[in-house]
C-alpha cells in the first residue's frame, strides 16, 4: 500500500497541487488538529476540498482522530518543546487511540497525509505513517517535498 505525506508550508498553491496531482495519491486525509485557519491559505479544509477536486480530481477527508491533542501540540510549539517528548506522547496517544485498528487501510491506501509543517522530519504525519506501516507492515511511505 501506498501512503503519500505533504506539508503545505512553505510551498505555492502551484507546487502543492502539482506534487499531489504527480504523485498518483487518489485522497487527501487532513491530519490537522485545526484545519480552519486563517493561516493556512489555500490548505482551509473547504478551500482545500475544492481546489482538490477542480485541480486535480482528489478526495479529501479529515480524520481528526490522527491529530495530536490541543495540550500535546501546545506543549511543543508554544512552550518550545522537545521534539523526543512530543513524539513518545503523540505515538502513545495513537496506541491508546488504537487508529490501526480504527482506521480502514482501504481509507489510507494511495492517500497522502496532510499537516502543515514544510518537512516531514518533525511533524505528526511521519509518525502517523511509520506507526501504521509498523502495525499493518505492507505500507510504502513516500513523503512529497
Amino acid at each position: 500500500m501506498k501512503l503519500f505525506t505533504i506539508g503545505f508550508t512553505k510551498k505555492t498553491a502551484e507546487s502543492f497541487f502539482t506534487k499531489l496531482r504527480h504523485s498518483g495519491t487518489k485522497r487527501v486525509v487532513d491530519v490537522r488538529l485545526n484545519n480552519l485557519s486563517q493561516l493556512a491559505g489555500f490548505a482551509k479544509r473547504n478551500d482545500l476540498r475544492f481546489f482538490l477536486q477542480e485541480i486535480c480530481r482528489i478526495d479529501y477527508i479529515h480524520i481528526p482522530e490522527l491529530a495530536p491533542t490541543k495540550d500535546i501540540l501546545d506543549e511543543y510549539k508554544k512552550n518550545n518543546g522537545d521534539w523526543s517528548i512530543y513524539e513518545r506522547k503523540f505515538l502513545e496517544l495513537m496506541h491508546n487511540r488504537e487508529i490501526e485498528k480504527k482506521i480502514d487501510p482501504s481509507t489510507i491506501e494511495n492517500s497522502c497525509l496532510l499537516c502543515s509543517e514544510d518537512k516531514p522530519h518533525h511533524c505528526h504525519r511521519r509518525l502517523i505513517a511509520e506507526y501504521l506501516k509498523e502495525h499493518w507492515g505492507n505500507v510504502d511511505i513516500q513523503h512529497l517535498w
